[in-house]
């Protein structure tokens, strides 16, 4: 490593800053890489759907290339995907966003919850967040200053996090906290009126709110609350969004951010320094998502459904507890009766079964004890996958 020393206090002085040096790699793509080299690997590691985009938001970005709309667009994201957009939030939920002042389209839901956290944590504010939960939400609270404080949530609860947990977390220094649901990795959905009970906490000790709300159009069988849209919570809240997963769209790095107009301003300043703007063929191909994708995403749900329940139900034939997910596309069994941490379950079942997952303290210490699978894959391929898993357990079962 290049280092350098002071001439003031005579000590070496590393390139690398110390926030950058606070954080630890992405666990998921850990092992992504680790299966990249590898032959006949069945991935349940990264959480993609096996989609292709379909075709109409496909076609409409072909059109738009092939009459040259190549250019930038404001860096707010086109008059017509934010006034598109608007209309959504207001119909699905009730929410109603000036398309020209309250909504920022951003680089994937990721670039809306860096620029969230880089728009209102200074130094030293705590941000709370339930835990086990996706790899960046701490590390997008550390780079900007922040401190993550996680709330272990657990499988007896189903993975919810209670008010009362948030409420003792609180303390001078926290400013805001961060939840995700549908969540990643649980695949736990929050039942309203327990999301209403947090909703009240922050009310209560003036908290902003950012709500990763990427899985919303992926439950299965319970109903999706929008945190922004209980009383009194639009304006303290940063609604996170995108076209990921809901629209197979992960390749195209389009998502939003929708709130308070003078934290859209603070965000979107900081976006026009680091971004200029999201792609515009994506943009194109996200306007068409919300013009006419519904029925796409309602074949794609009832497809992953049939899939989660024949996984998880053969998890639990293996002897695995295993939590029966409402939302997203993850199973994450506890994989204990095998004896192995986490990261010794997914390395040696990688290289003995060549079967990709997660392991679960990816996702925050509580999450020791479990992995991260990915059903968003084919069901011959999900067959398989239990057919190794089990060989596997069954050679290594305690």
């Amino acid at each position: 490593m290049v280092t350098r020393q002071s001439s003031a206090t005579g000590r070496k002085l590393s390139p690398i800053s110390q926030r950058a040096n606070g954080i630890s790699p992405s666990g998921i793509r850990k092992f992504f890489d680790l299966l990249a080299s590898m032959e006949g690997v069945i991935s349940l590691g990264v959480g993609e759907p096996d989609y292709s985009t379909p075709w109409r938001m496909r076609e409409a970005a072909i059109y738009s290339l092939e009459q040259g709309k190549t250019m930038y667009t404001s860096n707010l994201g086109t008059p017509e995907l934010r006034q598109a957009l608007s209309r959504y939030l207001l119909d699905r939920y009730g929410l109603d966003y000036d398309s020209a002042s309250e909504l920022l389209i951003t680089v994937g839901v990721s670039e809306a919850l860096d620029l969230s956290m880089r728009a209102t944590i200074d130094p030293g504010d705590q941000v709370i967040m339930p835990a086990p939960c996706y790899v960046a939400y701490p590390a997008s609270v550390t780079l900007s200053g922040g401190e993550p404080v996680l709330i272990p949530t657990v499988e007896a609860s189903n993975f919810e996090i209670d008010a009362a947990d948030i409420e003792a977390a609180v303390t001078p220094r926290t400013k805001a906290m961060l939840v995700g649901y549908p969540a990643n990795p649980t695949g736990a959905v929050m039942p309203r009126e327990k999301l209403a009970a947090v909703a009240d906490v922050a009310k209560k000790h003036n908290l902003l709110v950012m709500s990763d709300e990427i899985y919303a159009r992926l439950t299965y069988g319970v109903e999706h609350t929008c945190a922004a849209a209980l009383p009194g919570m639009q304006e303290r809240t940063i609604l996170l969004g995108g076209f990921s997963k809901a629209y197979a769209m992960t390749g195209w790095r389009i998502g939003y951010a929708a709130g308070p107009r003078e934290i859209i301003a603070a965000m979107t300043k900081i976006h026009q320094y680091t971004i200029m703007c999201a792609p515009t063929m994506a943009q194109v191909a996200a306007l068409e998502a919300l013009r006419g994708g519904e029925e796409s995403i309602q074949e794609m749900v009832a497809d992953y459904n049939r899939r989660r329940k024949m996984f998880v139900k053969g998890l639990r034939d293996i002897g695995f507890s295993c939590f029966e997910p409402k939302g997203a596309f993850y199973a994450f069994p506890n994989i204990t009766i095998t004896g192995m941490s986490s990261e010794v379950f997914a390395e040696k079942l990688l290289q003995e079964e060549k079967v990709a997952v997660v392991p679960g303290n990816a996702f925050g210490a509580c999450g020791e004890g479990y992995v991260r699978c990915c059903y968003a894959t084919s069901l011959p391929e999900l067959e398989e996958a239990l057919v190794r898993i089990r060989r596997f357990v069954n050679k290594h079962r305690r």
